[in-house]
């Protein structure tokens, strides 16, 4: 599947065509750094992310961290085994684990945000995933990315009414609503 640029392209730093990357990009880009270092490191990357945002609190010299890097390593770390079993499934001659791991980093992210992310159009985490890709993985990277997420976009639309239907019951149950067995 090819992406459409999102944005527009423009001259930045007086690079001609360069993508102007925004705040979101930039948060995207922390938590893949925050999931390769905590995987490379073999810390919870929640606690890790925490500790960074401590960190930025008592130094100005350290970027703070954004609320959208927060969500995106905290929904990682809540689903990934499901994000892992998705991404496995749509791989082709290789397991998850011989991906490098900027390239594993970089496909949670962007599975997280097709399945869960409603505000982030699917074209849109795609194509900052191959953007990703680009900056921090192997010249073959951004075209394995892609090929990737071009087959997960496809089942995302229904993930996603999936829970919205899981949720719409489970709000309507209300937390009143538990059925209680007469025999215990």
């Amino acid at each position: 599947m090819s992406s459409k640029k999102s944005t527009s392209s423009g001259s930045q730093n007086g690079v001609p065509g360069a993508k102007k990357l925004g705040a979101r990009h930039k948060a995207r880009k922390r938590a893949v750094d925050f999931l390769f270092e905590a995987e490379a490191r073999n810390v919870d990357p929640v606690n890790l992310t925490s500790e960074r945002i401590e960190l930025a609190r008592g130094d100005d010299t350290i970027a703070p961290v954004s609320e959208y890097t927060s969500t995106l390593v905290e929904g990682v770390a809540e689903n990934l085994d499901r994000l892992d079993g998705v991404i496995a499934d749509h791989l082709k001659d290789w397991t998850i684990g011989r991906l490098p791991a900027v390239d594993r980093a970089i496909l949670r992210v962007a599975v997280w945000e097709l399945f869960h992310a409603t505000d982030v159009p699917p074209v849109v985490a795609v194509d900052e995933a191959v953007e990703l890709a680009k900056q921090l993985s192997t010249d073959d990277s951004p075209g394995f990315v892609n090929g990737v997420l071009g087959q997960i976009v496809l089942v995302a639309p229904q993930v996603r009414a999936a829970a919205a239907a899981v949720s719409s019951r489970t709000q309507a149950a209300g937390p009143d609503d538990t059925t209680v067995d007469s025999d215990q």
